[in-house]
């Protein structure tokens, strides 16, 4: 269950700046896009906007993740970064927290996504009609009760880290939609570092933001 809109009102994080990309921060609880209605409004792109008016939108994070989120300066730049997460050829790492032991050291998810139509936005493993989707990880500490894992998403399905960790059996703390009885005040998944190419020069970039947690 979604919890109420209360985003946090923290200052712009800036992690890059040049004439053609952007590379900001966005905190956990606020949406990537505006919402419909106006108390949805807030968003980081609005918030980018205000700061960087030329700024285009090029991919989002859930609501409930924080990391690392790339702009287009002009048009151009926006088709070139577009077209590197259409292709998969944008790199993207996240750190979570998961709930439970994880056994082994790195393995991964190969499990079809689709949305889970009477309760949505939830997603849901369907070997039938789900779209493919692959999540490879290696855990970085497990203890008793929780384990720390970095997560590279080889798909940009909706959810899919939260799905994938959730049918191994250890959903991503604090997460609102799998993990609803979670006590944890935000959910434990963060967009550590992406990898793009320059639109003007090719190339290659990497911006990073360590885990608040």
């Amino acid at each position: 269950m979604l919890t109420p809109y209360d985003p946090p009102m923290t200052p712009l994080d800036v992690v890059h700046e040049d004439f053609e990309v952007l590379a900001v921060v966005k905190p956990a609880g606020l949406l990537s896009v505006p919402g419909r209605g106006d108390h949805l409004a807030d968003c980081l792109l609005s918030r980018v906007q205000a700061a960087f008016p030329t700024a285009l939108l090029v991919h989002r994070l859930d609501r409930d993740t924080s990391g690392v989120m790339v702009f287009g300066i002009t048009p151009h730049a926006q088709r070139f970064l577009s077209t590197q997460f259409q292709e998969r050829r944008a790199r993207k790492t996240y750190v979570a927290r998961v709930a439970g032991r994880m056994e082994g050291k790195k393995g991964e998810v190969d499990l079809p996504l689709i949305v889970d139509w009477p309760n949505r936005p939830r997603q849901m493993v369907c070997h039938e009609t789900g779209k493919p989707s692959l999540t490879e990880y290696r855990v970085m500490k497990a203890a008793e009760t929780e384990s720390r894992v970095r997560l590279w998403p080889r798909t940009g399905r909706t959810h899919q880290l939260r799905v994938h960790m959730l049918a191994l059996g250890h959903p991503i703390l604090g997460d609102p939609i799998y993990a609803p009885d979670d006590s944890h005040a935000r959910m434990m998944l963060h967009a550590e570092e992406l990898r793009i190419n320059h639109p003007e020069s090719g190339r290659g970039m990497s911006f990073r933001a360590k885990a608040p947690f």
